[in-house]
């Protein structure tokens, strides 16, 4: 007995030992695991940050790249010309007999569709002449539809809702083969941002509108904030046409502008789901966005002139006055210099630089004006003379509509209740759980979908259940940074999520390799974010740092970082992983900067130049693509110095002319009088010093 008894305690100690040792391993675990979700969150924030702080510039700079789209012309050319013209365009347009890819006849038919789907999974192109059919016909088609879509699931088992896939054409063929293709048993909506930032942005409008012709009553598009040509031109899509279409391309980025203004605008499911791009307001009225002539909001970013721009001269009907300014602030000097009438450029080269630099006088007398928390930036000019005309396009689209419409594709939803501007992103608002149940509540509404914001899970419910966020373009920032997702809307309307992950490299790897290789690119962002306002930051840190030890405390270091880079991030958190640490505690401020370097070193050029260049170059660019009417990649030196000039004028940026023709000329390496723009853009970037070495 006494034997047995020893035996039985000796296994009850092995047993509490061995439940002790799970308890253990598996609290390691969960720490372990929390951990590394706190490292993939923060490496989620760090992106979006970024991202919606180069949104926000962007709809900054709006009144600036209204000005240049007004006034060169060759991008402000929306109307592409009657349907006659445009058929005898496409006619003339030659497919050589050394063109293997798909041959598209009109009306498409389903054996169309697999044709474009196989032929882009083998990287193939679709013709140029393809193309513009495939957009002529889509406007034709978009033209006939509502502003807001009715549909039923009573005649299908469910519709399948996607968001936003950003030129990810690996995703929208992985949701095809999961989901089946669209067909009047398998109907779709995608709702808005099919552009920008992916590399085959142009691949999925070519499927999609495809699609759309062959079902027009079962795939279904809402408009995105990306479906728009300004937008364009920062985010990639109109250097992706330019690229594949070349002679071409011109056309069609002035046809898409058209397309993008017939999308609808939302769409309402069995009259209890309303479905929009980025969200609603204290102010969205359906009825009225139901109703009004949704073309006339050809970019976002370019909001309707006030009443003083739209008092039309009784003798010519292409310019409007301006008047004298009476509240001005952030006024650049010189603004007493007299302005020569302006007129149309002509097509020569000689005369586009005139022109250019007429621009320019009018440019380097810009003020940007701000008349209160909602309106935005506001380009006006102030002259010498009681009122100068300047050429611009008419404009019918009122305050209101503009408004209603960047609400809807804007917006983004937030805990707590109210409805405030929305300043991260510089547009739309944020609108919390009370605005959403009023706006379900006086249209009968159960339920309110929507896109616009990257999701670690591809999804995102809340609000109490009344909203979802979708979003179907997964690995968005980075391989493994978020899952993409889509739902299944059944006719008792309650969602199924369905989520994926292209997985490419991905795959081999562990979690913990794939959260660190997601957080490595996430640091590597905001180093370089940080170096791009290397002079700013330094200036700000030294304020705390008058006697120049080199070292200031956590809570003053993260104090000058965000004063300077407005990302609202947790500094003091993430400050290990962005400087030194003195044995004190106290911050190594510059060494935030020390592994990094801007390319190339050119010795004629100041540093401080530099730096501006590259903290401005995709703005740059966009200027250029303005300025560049044959899309040639080329920029004369005297072309790049307008360029900078009038850039300069509106941002105020102390640079001389001395040193920018130092720059032009140091960069025209083969001394033809040109420069590659492209290659300029490509060549400042910054690097790992050492690793370079």
């Amino acid at each position: 007995m006494g034997c047995g008894t020893s035996v039985t305690g000796s296994r009850a100690k092995k047993s509490e030992r061995a439940i002790k040792a799970a308890i253990l391993i598996q609290r390691w675990y969960r720490c372990y695991m929390a951990r590394l979700e706190m490292r993939r969150q923060y490496a989620l924030s760090i992106f979006q940050s970024i991202e919606y702080a180069e949104e926000q510039a962007q709809l900054q700079l709006s009144s600036f790249f209204t000005f240049m789209l007004d006034h060169f012309t060759h991008l402000n050319e929306t109307d592409t010309g009657s349907d006659v013209q445009l058929l005898e365009y496409e006619r003339t347009i030659e497919v050589p007999d050394s063109y293997h890819g798909p041959r598209l006849s009109f009306p498409l038919t389903v054996a169309d569709t697999n044709s474009l789907l196989h032929a882009f999974k083998d990287q193939q192109h679709l013709h140029a002449r393809y193309v513009l059919q495939l957009l002529h016909e889509t406007k034709k088609l978009l033209k006939q539809m509502p502003n807001i879509i009715h549909l039923s699931t009573s005649y299908s088992k469910e519709i399948t809702i996607c968001g936003d896939l950003h030129g990810k054409l690996d995703d929208l063929l992985l949701i095809f083969y999961k989901n089946g293709l669209p067909s009047e048993e398998n109907p779709y909506l995608f709702n808005g941002d099919f552009v920008d930032r992916g590399e085959n942005s142009i691949e999925i409008l070519i499927i999609l509108f495809a699609f759309l012709l062959v079902y027009p009553n079962h795939l279904h598009l809402n408009r995105g904030n990306h479906e728009d040509h300004i937008m364009n031109l920062r985010y990639g899509f109109t250097k992706e046409v330019m690229k594949k279409y070349r002679s071409h391309s011109k056309k069609i980025l002035n046809l898409l502008q058209d397309v993008y203004s017939w999308l609808p605008l939302a769409t309402v499911i069995d009259s209890k789901v309303l479905i929009v791009h980025g969200g609603i307001s204290d102010t969205t009225d359906l009825d009225f966005l139901n109703l009004f002539k949704r073309n006339k909001m050809k970019s976002v970013l370019r909001p309707p002139k006030s009443s003083t721009e739209r008092t039309h001269d009784p003798e010519r009907t292409d310019f409007v006055e301006y008047s004298p300014i009476r509240r001005v602030k952030r006024c650049l000097p010189g603004q007493d210099i007299a302005v020569k009438r302006m007129t149309r450029p002509s097509s020569s080269s000689s005369h586009r630089r005139r022109y250019t630099s007429d621009l320019l006088d009018v440019g380097e007398r810009m003020c940007l004006l701000h008349d209160g928390v909602n309106s935005g930036p506001l380009l006006e000019a102030q002259y010498l003379e009681s009122s100068v005309r300047m050429p611009s396009m008419p404009s019918e689209l009122t305050a209101k509509e503009w408004k209603q419409v960047v609400d809807i594709l804007w917006s983004d939803p937030k805990n707590q209740n109210g409805c405030t501007p929305n300043k991260v992103r510089g547009g739309g608002c944020y609108f919390g759980p009370d605005v959403t149940a009023r706006l379900l509540k006086r249209y009968n509404l159960k339920m309110l979908i929507r896109s616009h914001e990257c999701k670690q899970e591809g999804y995102e419910i809340s609000h109490d259940g009344q909203v979802i966020t979708i979003f179907s373009a997964s690995n968005y920032y980075e391989d493994g940074s978020n899952r993409g997702a889509y739902l299944k809307l059944n006719p008792d309307l309650i969602p199924r999520f369905v989520q994926y992950q292209v997985s490419k490299c991905t795959r081999k790897q562990t979690l913990h390799q794939r959260v660190s290789v997601v957080e490595w690119s996430a640091l590597k962002s905001l180093r370089e974010k940080l170096y791009s306002r290397r002079s700013e930051l330094i200036a700000a840190f030294r304020q705390y740092d008058p006697n120049f030890t080199g070292r200031i405390s956590a809570t003053e270091w993260a104090s000058a970082v965000e004063s300077v880079l407005h990302l609202d991030l947790p500094w003091r958190t993430l400050r290990s992983r962005l400087v030194q640490l003195a044995p004190d505690g106290s911050v190594e401020y510059l060494s935030c900067f020390n592994d990094l370097e801007i390319e190339p070193a050119i010795k004629e050029v100041q540093p401080a130049l530099v730096e501006t260049l590259y903290r401005y170059r995709t703005d740059l660019e966009i200027i250029f693509n303005i300025i560049d009417k044959d899309h040639s990649g080329l920029i004369s030196i005297e072309e790049f110095r307008q360029t900078w000039k009038l850039f300069n004028s509106h941002l105020k940026i102390d640079i001389d002319d001395e040193s920018i023709d130092n720059l032009a000329r140091s960069i025209d390496f083969n001394k033809d009088g040109s420069i590659d723009f492209n290659e300029f853009l490509e060549a400042f970037h910054v690097v790992n010093k050492f690793q370079n070495k």
